[in-house]
């Protein structure tokens, strides 16, 4: 079969086309083909966050993009991802502008100018959002929404804001400090332990540093991941939380300058005339390597005979990222 190890802000995916499969994949299979395949000490080429599952979707998309966690999990959207399998889909016919079929919702992807020569960049519409406690899977004693609200269990200092787009997301604004120090890992992972009270399905959480108007870093621990070099659907919904909150810095259909531990993107908020929001993502879409490797040594997590060819993109990816990363305060 064969596959292409993708990323957005280097947070990295393997796009697997099911037309690229040897044979029919079952559920099952496909789950145990992320764990294996993107296992960071055991899987492919140092392993990913995800494989990304694209298949022929409905009438009216140019495909449809399913998100399978390195856990096994299934993720409802991811905002970095389908930037890269738009440029794939993009690829493949010809299209500049067109649908994508996720979980929840078609979403409109078009071809935007490159962050850099060799960085190829693709703009996400992110949505559907919404703020309802039922939406996000939350339980704060009989609170429908949380938004820059305190949270005693989790500190008695942090507030928090809880959004879903439509991937259930927890955010907070916090000094350079707080932001690179310790709390994140902690409150996160008791919130993904599958036993806490509040979400007990989890919830992706970030951190945010305004840094100047108009600028912020997102730092996140992502359900089903942890750790990650850059979450697009939690920068989309941190610039939301962030236009909602200090409307005195940045309003909706202002460009945001987002800064991750991966590198920039850009995003807007946008809302429309019945008062719902949605977000423009735009960011890279690098493409590393082209894969080749045996099905059914795959899922059994051998990868002594993958033929693995380098684009060449990463290394102008990595320029741009150090360049965009010297500018942003880290």
């Amino acid at each position: 079969m064969q596959m292409v190890k993708v990323h957005g802000s280097n947070n990295d995916f393997f796009i697997l086309d099911e037309k690229n499969l040897e044979k029919n994949i079952t559920e099952d299979e496909l789950s145990t083909l992320a764990r294996a395949v993107c296992d960071r000490q055991h899987g492919l080429h140092g392993g990913a966050d995800g494989i990304l599952f694209v298949t022929s979707g409905h009438t009216g998309v140019a495909g449809k993009m399913r998100v399978i966690n390195a856990d096994g999990s299934e993720a409802s959207m991811c905002g970095n991802g389908i930037r890269t399998v738009a440029r794939y889909l993009n690829e493949k016919s010809g299209l500049d502008e067109f649908k994508v079929e996720t979980m929840y919702a078609d979403l409109e992807v078009k071809k935007s100018e490159n962050f850099a020569p060799d960085v190829p960049a693709f703009d996400a519409e992110i949505s559907p959002v919404s703020f309802d406690a039922a939406d996000l899977k939350m339980h704060i004693g009989n609170k429908a929404k949380l938004i820059d609200d305190l949270i005693p269990e989790l500190s008695k200092t942090l507030k928090f804001s809880a959004v879903a787009v439509p991937n259930p997301h927890l955010i907070t604004f916090v000094s350079h400090d707080v932001l690179i120090g310790s709390e994140l890992g902690k409150i996160a992972s008791y919130l993904n332990n599958g036993e806490n009270p509040i979400f007990p399905d989890g919830v992706n959480v970030s951190f945010v540093e305004i840094q100047e108007p108009k600028q912020i870093f997102v730092r996140t621990y992502e359900r089903g991941v942890g750790y990650t070099n850059a979450c697009g659907t939690a920068m989309s919904a941190s610039s939301l939380m962030y236009v909602l909150l200090h409307p005195e810095q940045c309003g909706t259909e202002q460009l945001i300058s987002v800064f991750n531990p991966g590198g920039m993107v850009k995003t807007c908020v946008h809302q429309r005339e019945n008062g719902s929001y949605w977000m423009s993502l735009i960011g890279n879409a690098t493409f590393v390597a082209e894969v080749k490797l045996a099905q059914a040594a795959a899922l059994k997590g051998d990868f002594k005979h993958v033929v693995w060819n380098e684009t060449g993109e990463q290394k102008a990816y990595e320029k741009f990222a150090a360049e965009v990363q010297g500018g942003s305060h880290k």
